[in-house]
């Protein structure tokens, strides 16, 4: 093998971990300047949480229709297509004049920031053995809490020096920018030029027998580990939304902090979410080293990420600024712990052919509580304040992760119908 530095593979990751920091920056953009425009347009927080609630809108129809793009084109041009397109909605939040604009490009904005994840981890699923695999999500994962962290360095002096709408249009244009440099480099680990037999027979040393089974989309609905892997999302995914998109609200209208203070403390807390990512893919990978079964590992590290995420209970009952923001960076901690094993779980046990089709049906269950969650949240805020939706924060992730081990038992391959077989049975009826 050739030293890690000339591994293709580690190159791929980097191009995977630049694209989410981005996406991350286009997304929290809004959760940045959004004081600003709430001010500015007088928007409640049932209204602002309307203006997230289209962006889920946008993820959830997107998903799945982007998953069956990267797996029928390929990520090559599947990411490609993706990142354009989504760089174009963001860009066109700086021309909003009206809550209606912001929720029609918030829309836009979802519909093609859902091709990172599907994309992404088809990319790990085809650039990295089963036990690299958790590593390889928690570092390009981890490059969310990385984008959310730099967000607010990069957008709050652009804010100040030339306003709150270019804060939407400098990061489109690093999307555009991350896209050429894609095209001219990404190609499959069997067809890459610079791609040695060793680090080849490394990759492909779980061997490629999944590889045979193309399940169609209904054989994927009608499977549990399916169902289970999207109902684990459902409650997982929104409570990392409710911290990135509503804490510099919080800190500002709770905590007294002006808006640039509520962004960068707030900024803070998404470093711990960065070593959690990373650091549930190295458990992962120490544990599967120590002769752990897979079902085994999963199964503590996504306990134990959900059980940080309990520390929600506390935030709303301190006083103390630096408790709470100490308290929310190790709830993101063990999110992101979690989601590396979460998605690493769907290339456990679904075959590549599936992959992005599967994480992009976990995406639509995610994009529907990523309306409804926002929604509730604006109402209740409005109406109560944030207390009680730091309680079900608390408790969202640990029933997502029992609805995952409870479906997906032993981690075993999912059992899917090859299309050779369904024809040899019609043959024979």
């Amino acid at each position: 093998m050739p030293p890690w530095y000339r591994q293709v593979r580690w190159w791929m990751l980097s191009l995977l971990f630049f694209v989410t920091v981005i996406n991350f920056v286009d997304r929290q953009a809004l959760a940045v300047l959004g004081n600003d425009i709430t001010d500015e347009y007088n928007l409640s927080n049932t209204a602002f949480g309307t203006i997230v609630s289209w962006f889920r809108f946008g993820m959830m129809l997107g998903e799945f229709p982007m998953g069956m793009l990267m797996d029928r084109v390929g990520v090559r041009i599947g990411l490609a297509f993706a990142v354009l397109w989504w760089s174009v909605g963001n860009g066109m939040h700086a021309l909003s004049t009206s809550i209606w604009h912001f929720r029609i490009f918030r829309f836009w904005l979802g519909t093609g920031e859902c091709g990172n994840y599907s994309g992404g981890n088809k990319i790990v699923a085809s650039w990295f053995p089963v036990r690299e695999r958790a590593f390889a999500i928690g570092i390009f994962n981890s490059a969310s809490m990385f984008g959310s962290f730099v967000a607010a360095f990069l957008i709050i002096p652009i804010r100040e020096h030339f306003g709150w709408r270019m804060g939407f249009l400098v990061p489109s244009v690093l999307g555009m920018v991350w896209v050429l440099v894609w095209w001219f480099v990404y190609r499959q680990p069997n067809e890459h030029p610079s791609v040695s037999q060793a680090e080849l027979a490394h990759i492909r040393s779980d061997g490629e027998a999944t590889e045979e089974a193309a399940p169609s989309n209904w054989d994927l609905l009608k499977l549990k580990q399916t169902w289970g892997l999207m109902l684990c999302r459902f409650w997982v995914g929104p409570v990392v939304e409710f911290y990135l998109y509503w804490m510099p609200k919080y800190f500002r209208d709770v905590r007294g902090l002006s808006i640039k203070d509520s962004a960068y403390f707030n900024s803070v807390t998404f470093l711990f979410g960065d070593i959690g990512s990373i650091g549930g893919g190295l458990a992962a990978a120490w544990l599967l080293s120590r002769s752990w079964k897979v079902k085994g590992t999963r199964q503590a590290t996504l306990l134990f990420g959900a059980a940080l995420c309990l520390l929600s209970f506390l935030v709303p009952l301190t006083g103390s600024i630096a408790i709470a923001i100490g308290l929310i960076s190790l709830i993101l901690l063990g999110h992101t712990f979690l989601s590396a094993n979460m998605f690493a779980s769907v290339s456990d046990v679904f075959p590549n052919s599936a992959v992005a089709r599967v994480t992009g049906l976990t995406g639509v269950a995610n994009g529907v509580s990523g309306i409804m969650f926002p929604l509730i949240t604006g109402i209740i805020v409005d109406r109560t304040g944030y207390t009680p939706i730091f309680f079900m924060a608390a408790l969202m992730p640990l029933l997502g992760v029992a609805i995952a081990l409870v479906t997906l038992r032993n981690y075993e391959p999912a059992r899917l119908f090859n299309p050779l077989e369904r024809e040899r049975d019609n043959e024979k009826r």
